[in-house]
Order: C-alpha cells, then structure tokens, then sequence
C-alpha cells in the first residue's frame, strides 16, 4: 500500500486517470474539488467537532461488482456534507473475506488522499477555535459487525486501519459505508 501512496497523493487512481467524485449538487469533482469543499464546509462553522469519516459499499450486479467509497464530513449535531466515488469490476468476489478486503482496501486508498499536508490545513482551519468546541476526527468505517458472517473478519480489517493511524468504526458506528455508501451501490 505504501508504493501505491504516492499515487494517490496526487488525486488519480490505480490507473492514472483522475479520481471523479460526485454528490447530489454536483458532477465530476476532482479530489482537489472534494478538499476545497470540505475546507469551505468547516471554515463556515469552525466553532465545532467534525467527523471526516470514508466508508466503501458493494453490490454484485449479474457479473460486475459495484464499489461506493463514501467521504462524509459530519459537523457532529448541525449537518454534514458528503460525495461518492464509484468503482465497477468485472467479477464476482469469490468469497466473503475478499469482497470484505476490497472495500477495506477502497476506503484505505481514498483516505491516502487526505495527506499529512491536507490535514495540518484543515486543523490550521479549527486551530484558533479549539478553545471553543472546534475539533477534528478521521474515521474509516468498515461494512463489518459483531453480528453476522463478518465478524470474522474484525481483528484482520480494524487492525489494518489502526496501522494507519487512523480510527476505525463497525456497525452500528459504520454509517459511511452501510448507510451512506449502500444506499447507491443498488
């Protein structure tokens, strides 16, 4: 994954081409596009805790497999504003623990995108306001439960976001990708 980083650093995806990110409002955003965004999402209320959380979805549609990586900025109690990528392939997983990985691997590849750079620029946003409520979380939120034929995979998909740095979230807590990210893998 650390080879791939740098690729991802600068906006495109394991192909070369640029990431397109969309939402309801708007089309073809680039990521450069989705991090202005979000920086103007938090300069208009920095006085607050916000919640950058990344979670992937999949569905298979007759032979083809459609992932949703969801970015989901909660300004925790006062809205949230959020966008999509999407990514087909032309199989099947062949099992239960790879199309788990996958979309693991999906939210880990987009959270690459929100370098150490990118992140100092959103806390030099929030930084004069932490005295009066603003904070700053990033979550990666996995598909997986205690319940279910995914748990077995919990130790395996949270470590791999620990060594990341950053905090993982399963069902119930998984929002990003169960809620938000399934509701356009249909």
């Amino acid at each position: 994954m650390i080879i791939r980083k740098s690729v991802y650093e600068k906006g495109r995806d394991c192909m070369g081409g640029e990431y397109q990110f969309y939402n309801l409002s708007e089309r073809h955003m680039s990521f450069e596009t989705v991090f202005l965004r979000i920086c103007h999402f938090i300069q208009s209320a920095p006085r607050n805790m916000y919640r950058l959380s990344i979670g992937t979805d999949s569905q298979v549609h007759h032979n083809n497999t459609r992932f949703i990586t969801a970015i989901h900025l909660h300004r925790v109690g006062k809205g949230a504003w959020g966008c999509l990528y999407h990514q087909m392939i032309k199989r099947k997983p062949p099992s239960l623990r790879e199309k788990i990985y996958l979309e693991t691997q999906f939210s880990q590849e987009i959270a690459y995108l929100f370098t150490p750079d990118r992140i100092q620029q959103l806390w030099d946003i929030l930084y004069p306001y932490r005295e009066e409520g603003a904070e700053f979380v990033m979550e990666i939120h996995l598909d997986i439960g205690k319940y279910g034929l995914t748990r077995e995979f919990i130790a395996d998909m949270t470590n791999k976001i620990t060594a990341m740095g950053l905090t993982p979230k399963i069902k119930p807590d998984a929002y990003a990708a169960f809620s938000y990210a399934n509701r356009y893998t249909k």
